[in-house]
């Protein structure tokens, strides 16, 4: 007879209480958490008459963010809750775990509390790249994002979408068809796949090494706005997002401006000018927010080497000679074959503005770069 599985301990407890009654994305509910820890955050807030947690400083949004999360404290069962998981033979992620997704330390006070997961939980630890796009999108789109997402597979990257129809679910059947794992994040609970039309899609990348990932608990509709923090998710678990189709004002825009935001490289596909499907895509391009990549060669540039320290391709070899500090992360920034901005650069390498403008003066003048047509190149 198996040994009976360890009662969950009070901290795993709490952040599944507060994934309850905080919604996604709650920055407030975070930062408590961050500072006092889950349980003592949740023992004010459940016991506590005083109108400010313990050590932080008074402020009068407290009592009104208070009352609303106090709202939902009725019929609150997080043993329930975690029941309800593992019966789908899923588990819960805190922080703290081992397991936890390393780039959601980016996000901060925006990281989620807990992670609902189904499926492979190492899925979660291996190196990603983002594929988002447009629901409706085109055949030209959906081939574009399937290429990408078996290229991705064939260099040992986890493919990271959002579940969707079109653009979602290309990457995510090429990459199932590629042998990879994939991780669809999702805006509701993952008791309930969405959309259900994708029930038979999100249960295979379950089975098949990859896992379907949430913040929101068991029995959470996907709202309009648990939508928007989803993304979030999607830019912070990818090393680089790439858009492959979107419309001017599109949620996919949204992954794109997250992953931006936490200095992650963006790139986006380009498509007929008169395609409304890529308007957005040419407009983040226009914006300097994303180069421009049209196959998974590129994508994979944006994405840099599988393991730090990995030893350099044989044509790269030397590349950073005599380099150091910012010259050095500016040129190993630079595409391979392609031409490359200052607005490109300073996305890929994490740098400000200013300093990598200094590195490119520099690097120009040791002879290591030339600019070529308005575009910087190596030399």
């Amino acid at each position: 007879m198996a040994p009976d599985p360890s009662p969950p301990t009070p901290d795993l407890l709490a952040h599944i209480a507060w994934s309850r009654v905080a919604e996604p994305g709650d920055a407030v509910a975070a930062t408590l958490i961050q500072r006092l820890g889950a349980g003592p955050a949740f023992e004010w807030l459940t016991s506590s008459r005083a109108p400010v947690p313990p050590g932080l400083e008074p402020h009068p949004a407290w009592e009104a963010t208070a009352a609303n999360w106090r709202a939902r404290l009725t019929h609150l069962n997080p043993g329930r809750e975690l029941a309800a998981i593992e019966a789908l033979g899923g588990t819960v992620l805190t922080p703290e775990d081992p397991r936890w997704p390393e780039g959601m330390a980016g996000l901060e006070a925006g990281a989620p509390i807990c992670l609902w997961v189904r499926g492979n939980l190492e899925a979660l630890t291996r190196p990603g790249v983002g594929i988002v796009g447009a629901r409706a999108s085109t055949r030209y789109g959906e081939r574009v994002a399937a290429d990408l997402a078996e290229g991705a597979v064939r260099a040992g990257l986890t493919v990271v979408s959002g579940g969707a129809f079109g653009i979602d679910a290309a990457a995510h059947r090429a990459a199932l068809e590629a042998g990879g794992p994939t991780i669809a994040f999702q805006a509701g609970g993952v008791d309930r796949f969405y959309p259900a039309a994708h029930h038979d899609l999100l249960t295979a990348i379950c089975g098949s090494g990859g896992a379907v990932v949430s913040e929101a608990p068991p029995g959470s509709a996907p709202m309009r706005q648990r939508f928007l923090a989803r993304n979030r998710l999607i830019a912070a678990a990818a090393r680089a997002t790439v858009v492959v189709e979107a419309a001017w004002r599109s949620g996919a825009l949204s992954t794109a401006r997250h992953a931006a935001n936490l200095m992650r490289p963006v790139g986006a596909v380009p498509g007929p000018v008169t395609s409304m499907a890529s308007a957005g895509c040419h407009r983040i391009i226009r914006e300097g927010m994303a180069v421009c990549v049209t196959d998974a060669a590129e994508m994979l540039e944006l994405t840099g080497p599988l393991e730090a320290g990995s030893e350099p391709a044989p044509a790269q070899a030397g590349l950073l000679d005599g380099l150091d500090g910012d010259c050095a992360r500016v040129l190993d920034a630079f595409p391979a074959r392609a031409g490359t901005t200052a607005d490109a650069l300073v996305h890929v390498a994490g740098l400000a503005p200013a300093a990598v403008l200094r590195a490119l003066g520099s690097l120009h003048l040791a002879g290591r770069i030339t600019k070529v047509g308005g575009a910087w190149r190596r030399v």
